[in-house]
Formats: structure tokens, C-alpha cells, sequence
């Protein structure tokens, strides 16, 4: 068996499940429009450049979960997922994903954006194992603040590791290791598989991959 893991955004997504989900909630009333975008393109920024602090940019993004009643956050969440992800996903995201399905591999999406809101993006594809940033829930509500380790650069690793072992598994039971990405923020990650796919990548990460020899690939 193989290891197949997947970023999210900009990746399998074509777009930022993240950024987007600020950006509905703008729509939808739930944030103040100036306010919030200004720093949501700030922190956009950040994460393009490699500098984002992923914790003070995961209290703002998660200030909202913490604001509003889980069931008013799920039919939210609902509306966002049929109107704003699903024209995100193409065919050939798709096609890829299958395939390794069809080939038996284990199947994982790892990604920095909250465990709330792309759960259900990651069920589209069929995926059912997820690691996350996730938020800390109370009595099933939000508060506002990250649950454990943040699913971010070096985070991606430790995460996964721990979610292996809890399996009883580790990178050495998988002949095959595949990450594909589309951000250097994710080269801790690429470094630790057998095989790094760059996927509509980033300038840093297309240059890397260059010069590394990896594979570049568009889904887009």
C-alpha cells in the first residue's frame, strides 16, 4: 500500500477554502466587510511570503466560529460548500484523487485551513481521513481558540506522524510516499516523502522543484 497526502488549497482546490470562507462571511453579513478584509489580505499575503504567525492568523480566523451558534456555523458551512467549493473543484483534481483510490493507496488531505470548514470539502472527494488546524470546541461550540498543534509547515509533519502512529503505522510500512502541494510553505512535508509533486505551485515552489528534479503538474 501507498501513502497518498493532499493539500487543500490551491491544490486539489482551485482556489483557497480559507480566504474564501472570510470572504462569505462578508457576504453573508456575519463580518464587518473593511475590517475584516484588510487583515484577511494582510495574513493572505503573509502565508505567500512564508512569514504568516499561523497562530495570531488562526485566532482571527476562528473569532467568528467562536461568535456564532454551531447550528447557524453548519447551515453556513452548508451554503458555502455548494455555492463557493464545489465550482473550486475540477476534473482533473478529481481524476487524480481516483486514481489512487483505484490503486488502493491510504488517502489523507492535510491542510493549515480549520478542520470545520474542510471536512466536508474533503468528503467531496471522498477522502475520509483529514488532518487539520482545528478548533476548540466546549460543550460542542466553538471558542475561538486552536485545539493542539496547528497543520502548518513543520506542524504538517508532526501532525501526521502522530496520526500514523495512532494507526499503528509510520512512513517506513508504505513503499510509495506521495504529498502533493502547491506552496513551499509545505517543503518540510515534501522532504519526508518518497515522491513531492508541485501542483500549480508557487514561484518559490517552482523554482525548488526545478532544481530538485520533481514532478510540476497542473490540475487547473
Amino acid at each position: 500500500m501507498n501513502l497518498a497526502l493532499f493539500d487543500l488549497d490551491n491544490t486539489i482546490l482551485a482556489g483557497d477554502s480559507d480566504y474564501n470562507w472570510s470572504r462569505f462571511l462578508i457576504q453573508e453579513g456575519y463580518l464587518d466587510g473593511k475590517i475584516h478584509a484588510e487583515k484577511n489580505e494582510k495574513f493572505y499575503a503573509d502565508y505567500k511570503a512564508g512569514t504568516l504567525d499561523i497562530y495570531a492568523f488562526v485566532e482571527f480566523q476562528f473569532k467568528p466560529l467562536a461568535r456564532n451558534p454551531r447550528n447557524v456555523l453548519n447551515q453556513l458551512l452548508k451554503k458555502y460548500v455548494d455555492e463557493i467549493i464545489k465550482p473550486m473543484i475540477t476534473e482533473k483534481a478529481r481524476a487524480l484523487v481516483k486514481k489512487h483510490q483505484e490503486e488502493g493507496d491510504l488517502l489523507i488531505v492535510i491542510t493549515a485551513t480549520n478542520s470545520f470548514i474542510t471536512k466536508p470539502i474533503a468528503a467531496l472527494f471522498g477522502i475520509e481521513n483529514l488532518i487539520g488546524t482545528d478548533p476548540e470546541e466546549k460543550e460542542g461550540e466553538f471558542t475561538g481558540k486552536v485545539a493542539g498543534l496547528p497543520s502548518f509547515k513543520e506542524g504538517k509533519v508532526t501532525r501526521l506522524e502522530a496520526w500514523l502512529k495512532n494507526k499503528h503505522l509510520s512512513f517506513a510500512d508504505f513503499q510509495k510516499s506521495y504529498f502533493y502541494s502547491d506552496s513551499h510553505n509545505d517543503l518540510p512535508l515534501m522532504h519526508r516523502v518518497t515522491h513531492p509533486v508541485a501542483v500549480d505551485s508557487d514561484d518559490i515552489l517552482t523554482e525548488y522543484a526545478r532544481c530538485k528534479g520533481w514532478p510540476q503538474i497542473s490540475l487547473r
